[in-house]
Order: C-alpha cells, then sequence, then structure tokens
C-alpha cells in the first residue's frame, strides 16, 4: 500500500527482476476481448460489498512482473523469516468498512504485507504509521506484527493503489493502470470524508481516479506536498458524499523516517487534521 521498506536492505542475490508489463488492455477493446487475467480487476467495478471486492483483489493475476515477483520473494524470503509461509498474493484494504478517513499508500513491501497478507503490517513502515494512529486515537494498539494480532482501526482505513509487492518498490504506469479498477471502487464503498495521501505516486494515483469519478480535480493537478490540502466537490450522485478533502503526507518509508524527513510529531499533525476535517464533515 504502501510500504515502501525494503530499500535499505540489500535484495538476496538469487531474487529476480521479472521484465516490465506490457501494459493494459489497449483503449477500445472489449472486455470479450481481454484475457482472464487480465479481466479480473474490471469485475471490481461490480463489486457489492468491500467483501466482495476483496475476494476479487486476493485472487487477481492480471500483472505478470507483479505475480512473478511477489511469488519469487516468498520461495527465496529474507534469512529473518526463512521460517515463515508467506501471503504472496495482492492485499486487500484493511480498516473501518465505514471509515471516515481512508489512507492511500503505494503498494505491498515484498517482506511486509506480501508476506503478512494485510496492508502495513510485518515492517517498520507499519510500525511507524499504526504508532501514529495508536496515539491519535484510530488504531487498538500500536504494533502491527501480523494478520492475527488482534489490531483494529476505528473510522479509519488504509489501503494502496497497487495491491502487488513490486521489484525495487517501484510499480510501473501501467501496472498502476491496471490495478486502478480495485481503488476506484474501494473509494467508491468507503464514501470517506477525508483521504490521507502518503506520497507522490499514491497522489498521482488518487487525483486519476477522482477525476474519472467525476469530482472536481483542477487543471493543472495541485502538486504533491506534506500538509497540503486539496478540498473536491462533485454533483450528487446517488447520496454518496459531495465533498472530500485530500491532504498529503511524506510516505512512512524508512528512507523518509530513519532521516527526519517525516518525524512522529508530523505524520500526528495530519492524522488530527484528518479527524478534525472528517468530524467537521
Amino acid at each position: 500500500m504502501t510500504d515502501r521498506t525494503d530499500a535499505p536492505h540489500p535484495q538476496p542475490a538469487r531474487l529476480r527482476t521479472p521484465p516490465p508489463a506490457t501494459g493494459p488492455t489497449p483503449s477500445g477493446a472489449s472486455d470479450d476481448a481481454v484475457p482472464d487475467d487480465a479481466r479480473r480487476p474490471l469485475l471490481a467495478r461490480d463489486a457489492a460489498t468491500l467483501d466482495d471486492l476483496d475476494a476479487l483483489v486476493v485472487g487477481c493475476r492480471a500483472c505478470p512482473r507483479l505475480v512473478a515477483w511477489r511469488e519469487e520473494v516468498a520461495h527465496v524470503k529474507r534469512a529473518a523469516f526463512r521460517d515463515e509461509t508467506y501471503w504472496a498474493r495482492p492485499v486487500p484494504g484493511f480498516g473501518d468498512p465505514a471509515a471516515d478517513v481512508l489512507v492511500v499508500g503505494l503498494a505491498p513491501a515484498a517482506h511486509g504485507a506480501n508476506r503478512t497478507g494485510r496492508m502495513f503490517t510485518g515492517d517498520r513502515s507499519g510500525d511507524f504509521l499504526f504508532a501514529s494512529m495508536h496515539r491519535t486515537g484510530f488504531a487498538s494498539q500500536a504494533l502491527s506484527a501480523r494478520a492475527d494480532d488482534g489490531l483494529t482501526l476505528t473510522g479509519i482505513r488504509v489501503t494502496a493503489p497497487v495491491r502487488c509487492a513490486p521489484p525495487e518498490n517501484a510499480p510501473t504506469p501501467a501496472e498502476r493502470r491496471t490495478c486502478g479498477p480495485y481503488l476506484a471502487r474501494e473509494i467508491e464503498l468507503v464514501d470517506a470524508a477525508v483521504m490521507v495521501v502518503l506520497g507522490g505516486f499514491g497522489w498521482q494515483a488518487v487525483l486519476t481516479t477522482l477525476a474519472e469519478q467525476g469530482w472536481d480535480v483542477p487543471r493543472p493537478r495541485p502538486a504533491f506536498g506534506h500538509g497540503v490540502e486539496v478540498r473536491l466537490r462533485r454533483p450528487d450522485v446517488g447520496g454518496a458524499r459531495t465533498e472530500l478533502t485530500l491532504l498529503g503526507c511524506f510516505h512512512v518509508s524508512q528512507q523518509n523516517t530513519f532521516t527526519g524527513r517525516l518525524t512522529p510529531v508530523m505524520l500526528d499533525a495530519v492524522l488530527e487534521r484528518a479527524r478534525a476535517l472528517a468530524e467537521g464533515a
């Protein structure tokens, strides 16, 4: 979602980066012309509930490069986790299904959510994020070690534009587009008042999705920055929210948290602002 936490650790020599994906289905192609694996994200638009959406997400194999990488990582493993069975599948969103605040990251970390099966779980990015959520009253506990550790979120949910761990923590634009229907439907189903977007990749994905959904995203599009606020409106669409606030926040990657670019105080302030905005919505 996500959790760009693997960069400080050298990759095992046996890990092989598969070739780049060839891209999404050409514009104008009919659904019948799309191979079964590539068609799966398109089914997200018909998901009636978050459970339905999650079931689609976890079975997705639409991006060959990402499928190869997530499974290769699960086979090779990191030494510290050699006795664990990796999730090695796409990771669904996690948290309150009726959240007023939706947090959007980047993509699962290879040895974090790709191992545990839960967003921002099992790595230092998640430790940093959920500790802040606990301090600001959104999370039941500060640590997020595994999917069955009892952590619950109230009023907040975490997700990502890309659901599989990417090589070098870097999804391609084509992979983001292919995975886009999952994010779009999750945004619609959650219908949050506030979105906290962690980093520039997520920021661009969210703005693209919201523009496609009829939100009045400005042109030129607002630039990402920590603490940036963007308020959007859209016409009434059957009782869904017509106002939404985006909050920019530096990603909780180790590159940012270890260097002090993002501090606990800074993240707490963004989440507290999100709560205040949601309560006033």
